[in-house]
């Protein structure tokens, strides 16, 4: 978000030109669907979007079978835990790699890994296995998206033009975030069709292969980066991407916020919870309860895309997160289902600004020969918010309760916003997301 006061250079574009799909429309008017009109984006939006409906028809499955299973709080957090250390161990390498190498190959290999390791929780679930291995497939998984992050998030670049970078930021958030509102009610019900979570490991797996098969095609995958390939790999450059968001304050400040707040207001984890004890809704409505955030945040991503560019985005991103963290605070306190479905509702559409500003920045501000290892950067502070935010919240749940645990950090996440907003000055001034706004 806020941005440094020393000048960073611009992205590098990509030796295979994204205008190669589609010619780029010239027009003064704003065209809310210009990065759509690509067809190496589009195949690349919906790989992504089909597998993404398999991930989050997991995230239920495996939350309801383990809740089921154990009765525990602390086995729903360790899932998070599980996933979150191979992406904190491997990323600053999976990064390197993805600056090296080729990222779609990299992108299709760990879709086949993610395809072998759902297929591994299909049967263990089947057979009902011991957990280690269940939360062993779960490591396997961590470590593939470890690799599979950086490499996915700098194939946007590779398949538009410079100009349209929030825009194709805007269309991937919903993507993903239309996935997340089909993929949890999905999973939802076939587990009430089934009586079983294993049918949801299966087609999690075809997801998974599709993707992979979807970004055969991709033309726009080579980057100038492959040049590099024979360079050596030292301690120095996989530090890097570090280096650079220390002086890049706007996105390291946009980063930090995020990873504060989701890391204190990561209730969804906890979701399980709320549908069979607190809100008794079932499995069906635990679907509901998981997508909607993910309705709230297509709605919201809908509302940008149609908007021309962000003219105080610091400001707005503030707010949105404060506002997330009110959302979570009476989403904790509230015994009735539908105020729950409205608050989470409201909780993804303020989270999305952030995910859209942030995304935009990283696109923007970064050369192209460094996109893997700054990406590998944000890939560990977003899987910390998220999956450490889930341990966190799930251990909080174990000892002082579900309610306080949500509550305390809705509030903590409005305390983070205040220090943010103080710490970092250039987030308040913040304006437009473009390169050479101060």
């Amino acid at each position: 978000m806020s941005h440094t006061e020393n000048k960073i250079s611009q992205p590098v574009t990509a030796e295979i030109s994204p205008s190669s799909a589609i010619p780029s429309k010239a027009s003064s008017s704003h065209d809310p669907y210009r990065a759509l009109r690509f067809r190496d984006f589009r195949l690349l939006v919906i790989g992504a979007f089909v597998a993404s409906i398999g991930e989050q028809m997991v995230t239920v499955a495996i939350g309801w079978e383990l809740y089921n299973r154990t009765g525990s709080a602390l086995a729903l957090g360790a899932v998070g835990l599980v996933q979150v250390l191979p992406v904190i161990v491997l990323s600053l390498p999976a990064g390197h790699a993805a600056d090296r190498y080729s990222r779609k190959r990299i992108v299709i290999v760990t879709q086949i890994v993610l395809t072998l390791a759902a297929l591994g929780l299909t049967a263990l679930s089947y057979a009902r296995g011991p957990l280690l291995l269940f939360y062993g497939c779960l490591l396997v998984i961590g470590m593939a998206m470890a690799f599979n992050s950086p490499a996915s998030s700098t194939l946007v670049p590779q398949t538009v033009p410079e100009d349209l970078y929030e825009n194709a930021a805007t269309w991937s958030s919903s993507s993903w975030q239309l996935a997340a509102v089909v993929g949890p009610a999905l999973g939802g019900f076939v587990i009430a069709l089934s009586g079983s979570a294993t049918p949801v490991y299966a087609l999690d797996a075809a997801a998974s292969l599709i993707f992979a098969i979807m970004l055969l095609p991709l033309r726009g995958g080579q980057q100038r980066a492959l040049n590099r390939a024979g360079e050596r790999t030292t301690l120095r450059s996989l530090l890097e991407g570090i280096s650079f968001l220390r002086r890049t304050r706007v996105i390291l400040a946009a980063i930090t916020l995020d990873l504060f707040a989701v890391l204190l207001g990561g209730a969804t984890m906890l979701l399980p919870i709320f549908a069979k004890d607190i809100l008794r809704v079932g499995p069906e409505g635990l679907g509901w309860l998981q997508a909607a955030p993910s309705v709230g945040a297509v709605c919201m991503a809908l509302i940008v895309a149609h908007r021309p560019p962000f003219k105080k985005a610091g400001r707005t991103l503030l707010l949105a997160v404060a506002a997330f963290g009110l959302a979570t605070i009476i989403f904790g306190l509230s015994r009735s289902f539908w105020l729950s479905l409205l608050m989470l509702f409201l909780l993804g559409a303020f989270d999305n600004v952030s995910v859209i500003i942030r995304s935009t920045l990283l696109l923007t501000r970064t050369p192209d020969a460094m996109r893997g290892r700054v990406a590998a950067v944000n890939s560990i502070f977003v899987g910390a918010s998220n999956q450490l935010g889930g341990f966190e919240s799930g251990l909080v749940a174990q000892l002082l309760g579900p309610v306080i645990a949500v509550v305390s950090g809705g509030a903590g996440t409005i305390l983070v916003v205040l220090c943010v907003a103080l710490l970092w000055p250039e987030m308040r001034r913040l304006a437009s997301l473009s390169e050479g706004e101060q």
